[in-house]
């Protein structure tokens, strides 16, 4: 992995605020975005630049999962998804005992207080048995203020989003408590219908934890969740692009209904992410991966719930452009400037002076060819 300093690259096109700029220059100045012009590239090249990726649910890579105690364990899988264009990421938890949720939390936050990280996200424990995914049951909570506090305390500012499922007791208060502390609310791992979806967005829940998995499906006459969460300009959704999760047809309807700007690509990835199949833990459970595709570990050989995804943003990417049809510029808002403004993360998610020289470099079939971190070539040229 290279940390050679970069000072300028030509490109033939640049996705800003602005729009997208031809024949362009990008200058760097140290970690730095010092200047995007346009028609100074030399015409070199077919290559487009985007915004690094910005992953706000990740939950490991290369046999690690994000909150184990060994520092340089999480750094190496935090390495393996800059290698895969994330040059920002949220790492996730997943359900635990909340002491074991509360020793994650610190380590996750020493790696937020020296900058590798953008902040943490618990997915659980206050999620709904009927819709606990690849969440132990045993371990699944209402979000009683005791445990709230304690969650809150252990993350400080790294915590930035709790997956809750808001038909829980208390969830009304845990929803105002966690949005008071600075925390974003995502509706997720929920059995809730439309009526109570829409109640806990008024409560301030403004996220959605993986449209479509965990939660009811739509049905013209029991809506659900979907519609109210697509519908709802407060509400910024996410989507598990790995062509598993969902269809492409589906993304694309979800992307029509909710424009670029409410839409977060994530990749949900497991820790099995970059070494491919076997079983692993999620927690406290089994995971079997076959071809790519995670489901649970069951005890009588049924198929299991679909755990979490083997995706990178570099993927995710790549598929929304070939299998969904989707621009590069509308992707490059999905995969980072969306996610990034949601999340409050100022520094990342646009090419413009003054914000980190995070690029990554992607042909016109979306595909990555090269990622530039604070400045510095992790992936290229």
């Amino acid at each position: 992995m290279g940390t050679m300093a970069v000072q300028q690259i030509k490109v033939a096109r640049a996705v800003t605020p602005k729009g997208v700029v031809e024949d362009a220059l990008i200058t760097f100045d140290g970690d730095r975005i010092a200047s995007v012009e346009a028609g100074a590239g030399g015409g070199e090249g077919t290559l487009w630049a985007v915004p690094g990726f910005v992953d706000s649910h990740t939950h490991g890579a290369v046999g690690v999962a994000f909150g184990d105690p060994s520092r340089e364990a999480n750094m190496k899988a935090i390495n393996y998804h800059r290698s895969q264009g994330s040059t920002t990421i949220i790492c996730s938890t997943v359900t635990e005992p909340i002491d074991k949720l509360v020793e994650q939390e610190k380590v996750l936050r020493a790696l937020y207080e020296d900058g590798e990280i953008a902040g943490i996200h618990l997915e659980g424990p206050f999620l709904a048995e009927a819709k606990k995914g690849a969440h132990d049951p045993a371990l699944l909570r209402d979000p009683e203020p005791e445990y709230v506090e304690r969650l809150i305390e252990a993350g400080g500012p790294a915590l930035r989003m709790i997956t809750m499922a808001t038909e829980r007791d208390h969830s009304e208060w845990a929803t105002k408590r966690f949005v008071e502390a600075g925390v974003h609310v995502a509706f997720g791992h929920s059995d809730a219908d439309d009526l109570v979806t829409a109640q806990s967005i008024e409560w301030g829940a403004d996220i959605a934890t993986h449209l479509f998995s965990a939660m009811r499906s739509i049905h013209h006459r029991e809506p659900g969740p979907v519609p109210v969460l697509l519908a709802d300009e407060r509400v910024m959704v996410e989507l598990i692009c790995d062509g598993i999760h969902h269809k492409a047809v589906i993304a694309a309807m979800s992307i029509d209904a909710a424009g670029p700007e409410r839409v977060a690509l994530v990749t949900d990835a497991m820790s099995a992410t970059g070494i491919g199949d076997g079983r692993y833990l999620l927690g406290e459970l089994e995971v079997e991966v076959k071809d790519g595709t995670a489901r649970l570990v069951t005890t009588d050989g049924t198929q299991g719930a679909i755990a979490g995804s083997t995706l990178t943003m570099a993927r995710a990417f790549e598929f929304v452009v070939q299998e969904v049809g989707v621009s590069i510029p509308d992707a490059a808002l999905m995969a980072a400037t969306t996610p990034a403004r949601w999340h409050g993360l100022n520094d990342v998610g646009e090419l413009a002076p003054g914000r980190f020289a995070d690029v990554c470099l992607v042909d016109d079939d979306g595909v990555l060819k090269g990622v530039v971190r604070r400045g510095e070539w992790i992936v290229g040229p």
